[in-house]
């Protein structure tokens, strides 16, 4: 509903666009001059002193007209221009320029020549639009602009305000010092510093209220917008050194992004966890219970790796926060490590290497083989294992694995009945089992006196599923002939952080830092693949591909409004919630429902007009773990 007491003072140049026009027009002038770069370096330097207060607004806008040279076909160009730098958030809410068109000033220091046609678009009449105005000569070179005009003068939209003695309460939205200057004098009940396009500390220091974008400002002044919640206000918090592609998808999408390097532990995640919104980690960060309790605003966790085994599924669960993984992204980084690793264990190649390192020279071939012929079993036959068994395959190595989960074997790999079964046959051995708290010690003392005498073993799964001491005894026996690590029981939080293992020192040993999935590729790929996820989740309220909620993929939301229901999964809650729809009224548009052992997730399209009290009672339906509404 209208508020008619509130008017809406909003500036041009940086604010409803998202560049200077001036400095446009500039570029537009000049083109194809060696002197464009000069003049525009000379433009944006006083154009910043004045929006920051530290020279007077008249003497600025002469002297940036003055280097102009432009003329009205220029000007023409400039509108083309400009009507692609509209600011993202202010054609997102368009309706609401349309709709408060009669409450809405554009007070600009810029001119109505170019601003008049941009704002017209949106439904706001020349009658309220305020700016300078330009002077032309016969031939139509600009040659100045109208100095009577308070706009071009110091102070002149103080000026302006108090001649238009606007009927009510006043809110202005604008970036620079000459917007603040109208609440300093008394003329406005509030100033928003608007930070969309640009930043400047003195004014943000000096507002009532900072602005990221339009919709930040319509949803603190409780005004109809297009979006249910500012973007600007969802925070991302990134451990352990994500990818950077990431952080420029969540920043793109209006998110406030914090990223760290290291992990953290358990008490420093309490803290640093309260008001984030989205949680990208690695596998390194345990996300307990105790953390979860903690997270009074999360949404959605993702893991920017292939394992969950660090996240408290079933507490996220509880208190309705899905999570996500990049179940596939890393996969052929992870198999091309164990291919190579295979190689070089069974080559020999470490030690010839080591012992070159040392000046010695050693040719034979003498305990060297080829990886062809030999018995490859591998432990976890899933992503990793089943692509490993191609690729080992097309070396002409014979496939064996071990599943708890019956699987069927791509290729000519032959399923083993039971994990001793697959130790007694490989001549080498990998894992690539998950890291469920069951799987600790899956390879310990007992099983290493299963294997065949003189095999090759590889973990680049977890560390915890092998008892490292019971394999750093084998090889010392001779047992495991030769060894690859990539991962450990316990590892460094940072790469500054000292590393320690049983392994060191050991001969035929390849140790390597928990980099089975870190190539540029595989990085890369998560960094897409899991925040697209995370962002289709918070938009659309789409799940799939979710590791603990119910799998619901959804069509685009159209002209209605999404309301998004997650409750504990006891049979009547969709009845009780289309039971309060009908009594209000409202009409459904579509609806979806899913469901697992735990809790039920409910989709509900429903049209944009209805009594928002409704919403009260859907959030209060016994039961409910989270409620959200989107459009």
């Amino acid at each position: 509903m209208k508020d008619f007491n509130k008017y809406f003072i909003i500036d041009f140049d940086s604010t409803f666009t998202q560049v200077e026009a001036l400095d446009e027009l500039v570029k537009i002038s000049l083109s194809g001059t060696g002197n464009a770069s000069k003049v525009l370096d000379i433009i944006k330097e006083t154009t910043e002193l004045a929006m920051a207060g530290e020279i007077s607004f008249s003497e600025s806008l002469r002297k940036r007209v003055s280097l102009l040279d432009a003329n009205k076909k220029n000007l023409n160009d400039l509108v083309l221009v400009l009507k692609g730098k509209v600011s993202d958030s202010f054609i997102r809410n368009k309706e609401f320029f349309i709709t408060f068109s009669d409450q809405i000033r554009i007070v600009s220091s810029g001119f109505k020549e170019f601003i008049v046609p941009i704002v017209a678009e949106f439904g706001i009449d020349k009658e309220n639009v305020y700016a300078n105005t330009f002077i032309f000569d016969e031939e139509g070179r600009i040659i100045g602009f109208d100095e009577e005009n308070y706009l071009s003068q110091d102070k002149g939209k103080v000026k302006l305000l108090k001649e238009l003695q606007l009927p009510g309460e006043v809110y202005v939205l604008g970036d620079g010092y000459t917007d603040y200057e109208i609440r300093e004098a008394g003329l406005a009940n509030k100033f928003f510093a608007f930070t969309e396009n640009v930043e400047r500390d003195i004014v943000i220091s000096m507002a009532d209220h900072k602005s990221a974008t339009l919709d930040e400002f319509l949803y603190d002044n409780r005004l109809p917008m297009n979006v249910s919640y500012p973007k600007s206000r969802i925070s991302v918090l990134l451990l352990e050194n994500i990818h950077p592609h990431a952080v420029e998808l969540f920043k793109s999408e209006g998110y406030q992004v914090d990223s760290i390097a290291g992990g953290l532990d358990e008490d420093e995640l309490c803290e640093k966890i309260k008001n984030v919104s989205i949680l990208g980690i690695r596998s390194k960060t345990m996300l307990t219970a105790k953390v979860l309790e903690n997270a009074n605003k999360l949404i959605s966790v993702g893991a920017f790796c292939i394992g969950t085994n660090q996240i408290d599924l079933e507490t996220c669960l509880k208190k309705g926060i899905s999570v996500f993984n990049a179940p596939y992204s890393n996969t052929r980084s992870v198999v091309e490590l164990a291919v190579g690793e295979m190689i070089l264990l069974t080559r020999k190649i470490v030690e010839k290497s080591n012992e070159m390192h040392q000046g010695k020279w050693d040719k034979s071939a003498k305990q060297s083989y080829e990886v062809r012929g030999k018995k490859l079993g591998i432990i976890g036959y899933g992503n990793i294992g089943t692509q490993l068994g191609v690729i080992a395959e097309a070396l002409g190595m014979q496939v064996y694995f071990y599943d708890i989960v019956d699987k069927l074997a791509l290729g000519n790999a032959h399923k083993c009945q039971s994990l001793n079964q697959l130790l007694e046959i490989a001549d080498i051995l990998t894992i690539h089992a998950d890291g469920r708290k069951s799987n600790a010690n899956l390879i310990g003392e007992k099983q290493f006196a299963r294997m065949k005498d003189g095999v090759v073993f590889l973990n680049l799964a977890r560390g915890h599923l092998v008892d490292v001491q019971a394999l750093a005894n084998a090889i010392k026996s001779g047992k495991v002939r030769g060894a690859g690590l990539d991962v450990f029981p316990e590892e460094p939080k940072t790469n500054n952080d000292p590393f320690y293992s049983e392994m060191q020192g050991l001969s035929n040993v390849l140790l390597s830092p928990h980099i089975g999935g870190s190539t540029e590729e595989a990085q890369y790929n998560i960094a897409d693949y899991v925040p697209n996820k995370m962002i289709e989740y918070i938009n659309t309220g789409s799940t799939y591909m979710s590791v603990n909620f119910p799998e619901i993929q959804l069509p685009e939301l159209a002209n209605a409004h999404r309301l998004i229901h997650c409750h504990e999964n006891i049979p009547g809650i969709l009845a009780r919630i289309n039971l309060i729809l009908a009594n209000n009224q409202i009409n459904i548009v579509g609806q979806y429902l899913k469901t697992n052992a735990h809790i039920g997730y409910v989709i509900t399209d429903i049209d944009k007009e209805y009594n928002k009290e409704v919403i009260k009672e859907l959030r209060a339906i016994e039961s409910t773990i989270k409620f959200r509404v989107l459009y």
